[in-house]
């Protein structure tokens, strides 16, 4: 058991929004090791079909079987969506995804049964959160959006350029027009746009951001099956960084997301997993 704790925490996303989840897990969960896998070669995973996520998932939770995780989580909402009851009966380690936790986040922030849901195209031809939602409150009406581009600006690392701004005006405005009181950045990169999404949307909205969520869920689910870190004193977390490809352009755009200078990242042939 004392080895389980010491076990790190694995989390996968297409890219580097994931980081955007490992940012809230080493905030909440400072004690714990985390490997994490950006699948840079085949990002993004928005624009294809279940089966090919499915597979995706399954080699890169192969992949970090072999790092010896403890629990896994799918910080990425397209593969959270489309992939997580598969691998869940597939694989002998708990498994989180991020819509969930989201969900349950906005059933509860919304005060008037109207919430938006921002993600990629696959996630919202899915319909995984209006699911959930209504599953836990079939009173809510839930209005979903896809906004495809997102993910490329912020790889590309045009959070602060001007045409950031239109492209958020231009899929936002739909949903600028409704009443909703809560939203969801229905996908791990959209919480770099934030300010940039709320600058826009006003501030009478709820912006939800599964991430934080989700990191809370991973600590009550390690304490309940005793597999915390209880670190001793004076030694640090170990954090390990892998992609299938690029890794000098990841770490630099890690760099400007993780409170940390990211370490080394390693180059994973994933598909031979």
């Amino acid at each position: 058991m004392e080895r389980k704790k010491e076990a790190p925490v694995g989390v996968f996303d297409s890219g580097v929004g994931g980081l955007t989840v490992v940012r809230e897990i080493i905030r909440q969960l400072p004690d714990e090791n985390i490997v994490y896998f950006g699948d840079t070669a085949r990002v993004p995973y928005g624009s294809k079909s279940q089966k090919t996520i499915i597979r995706f998932s399954e080699q890169i939770i192969r992949f970090l079987k072999t790092k010896q995780v403890k629990a896994i989580v799918i910080a990425c909402n397209t593969a959270s969506a489309l992939a997580l009851d598969t691998v869940r009966g597939e694989f002998d380690v708990p498994i989180l995804g991020v819509v969930f936790p989201g969900a349950r986040a906005a059933v509860k922030a919304t005060q008037n049964q109207k919430i938006g849901v921002v993600g990629t195209d696959a996630t919202v031809r899915s319909g995984m959160y209006t699911k959930i939602i209504q599953e836990m409150d079939p009173g809510i009406q839930v209005i979903e959006k896809a906004c495809p581009l997102f993910v490329p600006l912020v790889e590309e690392g045009f959070k602060e350029h001007v045409v950031t701004r239109e492209v958020i005006e231009y899929y936002l405005e739909p949903l600028r027009a409704t009443d909703i009181d809560a939203m969801i950045l229905g996908c791990t990169h959209y919480p770099l746009l934030r300010s940039k999404i709320r600058a826009y949307m006003g501030e009478d909205i709820q912006i939800v951001n599964p991430a934080y969520e989700t990191a809370m869920d991973l600590k009550k689910l390690l304490k309940e099956q005793g597999m915390d870190n209880d670190r001793a004193e004076g030694s640090a977390s170990r954090y390990e960084f892998y992609v299938s490809d690029t890794a000098e352009k990841f770490r630099q755009f890690a760099n400007t997301v993780m409170p940390f200078d990211v370490p080394e990242t390693n180059v994973v042939n994933i598909e031979g997993f």
